[in-house]
């Protein structure tokens, strides 16, 4: 009888073991239960001995800059709290470049993806006093680097505002929306080119360089916004479709003392995607790209005279891709990095861009340049030398010698550096371990101190049924393709399981990588709940596996990554365990322009497909990221047309959910308008749906769970 009862004991025991295992939820992956604590707007520094985060309390509405000492961890001071001297709860904040001044940004506005407006302030820590630079809300705005100006945008004109006298002198008169930019970035090159301020203070603050686009040629694109008026209204902004007229793009200097713009002739520059000042006061770097971007130019200016001279040529068959990866050294050589190996790797010229050494080489990639030390003559770099999923960081001599690989832990690492280089902070996480902060040193790599993991996360989740995610590779049309598999908890290899693909596939993307989860990971778990295999697969033409397998898909997109795709489908569907007849693929944006591809050219593999915000056709997507690798539609017309969906509308055979913003100023709701009707006439039937206002990200309030929903209820119906 004892025996018994404690069997008894121990099945009731394992039962309820069982029992607490939990399945996730849409709402608790919308809802936050699963998002990481990070470091808010770290800073070093000058000592080098300290950094800054943002702390921002919003039970008390309270926000401030809290002081860190490196070696201990601790908090040394509160620099600034919105609590004292006036100061308004702010979002953000930048030092001066003599950390004299601070830059507080509070109610910020969002224009589009990296634009931002609001009232800004000046907080002077010696004389511990805030002042307004102005009333209205305002764009970029940049200290000088002895802090006494700051130097910002307003309505497409650039201002300069002193602050020991409060005054504001205007120093574009022409700027006007939808024709004349001064200052900031026009829609594409925010989007394209990464970046919103096109200005710079020269190392004296003497003079300022900026970029003005005349965007008056542009064609002019428009979305109603049908908000909660009468009326509907209309946004219209420049945008370029592919194969259609750019901004034209000018540099000018202004020189402070004299208060006289100087123009500078680039001659044949079509895009000036970047614009650094060189450590002379009088020499500013100026990268140009031609409009088919195989093509850059660096080049220096001479502010004295305007005088332009060519530093450096990259040339490429496909496309040659703009980075920030550019130091120039108290000589002015300088630091830049090239795929022009196979691979990208680190490279130090001499002043006059002639090469000096390749500092770095071998089939793997360079994918963050971190920065020189001059005391220790060494470069800081994140790359892919132990695997293309992982990350880790590495040293070496600015003679190319002495490389150390300073993290150990094998996934995904990536360092912000104290100014002087003697320490770094790391993040680390892969698929076991979510984000995980330490400190270390930069001479050797040794771990000082853990700052801040998730470790509650981790013992949140053992209370749910999560499967692993399994690292592979599938041998596809003669490459070893990086793969990740989700399988169900209670996975048997005996039974039949229906297979979801999840891909994005753009050029040098990556999907597949040894990092913590993101919310589709966490969606992609609860669909294995659900009894459905998940898979992921980086087929040709992504990132990180050297030049020639990301640019094979130049001038053809949506080709070999869809060949990929549908093959991938057929050789997992050999599995014994994998039911052939009920095979999907997602995707979002690029990935749904591929799902999209998948269920049409691919209709005797694929039973379902979902396309969220997706491309149907190249032609209606913008200048710069679409001829970077398909050249103009006047020049290709066969690369645009015989991948596009809209050309295959009959082939639909599947059960196929479309899904757009009709407020996403990105991808424009007119792809997924043109494949309605393009499917409409092909009197195929289908799902759709389109959310109203909503951008490229569909994103607010309920939308995203709801979106998730009727997603989720697609699949687990339809599959």
């Amino acid at each position: 009888m004892k025996k018994y009862l404690l069997l008894f004991i121990f099945l009731s025991a394992t039962s309820l073991a069982f029992t607490q295992q939990k399945n996730i939820s849409l709402e608790e992956i919308w809802g936050g239960k699963f998002s990481t604590k990070g470091l808010q707007e770290l800073r070093s520094m000058n000592d080098g001995e300290h950094y800054t985060i943002l702390n921002i309390d919003n039970a008390r509405g309270v926000s401030s800059i809290e002081q860190f000492a490196y070696e201990t961890l601790e908090r040394t001071t509160t620099i600034l709290s919105s609590e004292e001297n006036g100061v308004p709860l702010f979002s953000s904040y930048t030092f001066s470049e003599d950390e004299s001044k601070i830059l507080l940004a509070t109610e910020v506005e969002r224009i589009y993806r990296r634009s931002r407006k609001g009232i800004y302030y000046v907080y002077d820590k010696a004389r511990e006093t805030t002042l307004k630079i102005s009333d209205q809300k305002i764009m970029s705005p940049y200290l000088s680097p002895d802090g006494s100006k700051v130097a910002y945008v307003f309505e497409n004109d650039l201002y300069l505002f002193e602050l020991l006298t409060g005054s504001t002198q205007r120093i574009t008169t022409d700027g006007e929306y939808n024709a004349i930019i001064n200052g900031v970035t026009d829609w594409v090159y925010e989007e394209e080119f990464g970046f919103v301020r096109a200005f710079d203070w020269n190392s004296d603050g003497t003079i300022l360089a900026f970029l003005r686009f005349d965007e008056r040629a542009v064609p002019e694109f428009s979305m109603d916004v049908y908000g909660e008026d009468l009326y509907p209204s209309q946004h219209r902004f420049k945008y370029p479709k592919a194969g259609e007229e750019n901004s034209k793009v000018t540099l000018h200097l202004y020189k402070l003392e004299e208060g006289s713009t100087v123009d500078i002739d680039l001659m044949d520059a079509y895009y000036i995607p970047r614009i650094q000042w060189k450590n002379q006061a009088d020499e500013l770097s100026v990268q140009t790209l031609n409009r088919a971007q195989n093509d850059l130019k660096l080049y220096t200016v001479d502010a004295d005279d305007a005088s332009v001279s060519l530093l450096l040529e990259e040339k490429d068959q496909a496309y040659v891709d703009v980075t920030d990866n550019l130091t120039f050294l108290a000589d002015d050589s300088f630091i830049w990095t090239s795929e022009k190996s196979g691979f990208n790797h680190i490279y130090l010229h001499k002043p006059d861009g002639s090469l000096k050494k390749q500092l770095t080489e071998g089939p793997w990639e360079v994918t963050n340049y971190y920065g020189y030390d001059p005391g220790s003559k060494s470069i800081f770099y994140q790359s892919t030398e132990n695997g293309s999923i992982v990350r880790d960081i590495y040293k070496i001599g600015i003679n190319g010698r002495n490389k150390k690989r300073l993290t150990e832990m094998e996934g995904t690492n990536s360092a912000a550096f104290s100014t002087n280089y003697t320490y770094f902070i790391n993040t680390f996480s892969n698929t076991e371990v979510p984000y995980r902060y330490t400190l270390h040193k930069a001479s050797d790599g040794k771990k000082i101190k853990d700052i801040l993991d998730n470790s509650s996360l981790a013992e949140l989740l053992q209370g749910y049924n999560l499967s692993p995610k399994e690292f592979s590779t599938l041998e596809i049309n003669g490459f070893d393709l990086n793969m990740w598999m989700i399988k169900p908890v209670d996975f048997d290899p005996n039974k039949k399981y229906p297979l979801l693909l999840f891909q994005y596939s753009g050029p040098g993307s990556q999907q597949v990588a040894n990092r913590w989860l993101g919310s589709n990971d966490y969606w992609h778990q609860m669909l294995a709940q659900q009894g459905i295999v998940v898979a992921c697969v980086d087929g040709r033409g992504t990132g990180f596996k050297g030049r020639d397998f990301k640019k094979m898909t130049y001038r053809e997109l949506g080709k070999f990554e869809v060949e990929d795709q549908i093959s991938a489908a057929k050789k997992l569907s050999e599995y014994s365990w994998i039911d052939e007849d009920r095979t999907g693929i997602w995707g979002w944006s690029y990935g749904g322009f591929m799902s999209s591809n998948c269920i049409l050219q691919g209709n005797d593999t694929f039973e379902l497909a979902i396309a969220v915000a997706p491309v149907t056709s190249w032609r209606f997507y913008d200048t710069v990221y679409t001829e970077r690798y398909m050249s103009t539609p006047q020049d290709n017309p066969n690369g645009y047309d015989d991948n596009s969906p809209l050309t295959y509308p009959a082939m639909l055979k599947g059960d196929y959910l479309l899904i757009h913003g009709s407020g996403d100023d990105n991808v424009h709701v007119q792809n997924t308008m043109r494949m309605v009707e393009e499917l409409v006439q092909a009197n195929k039937d289908f799902d759709w749906a389109i959310y109203p206002d909503k951008s490229h990200g569909i994103s607010g309030g309920n939308t995203r769970l709801q979106l998730y929903n009727k997603m989720t209820n697609f699949i687990l119906n339809k599959l």
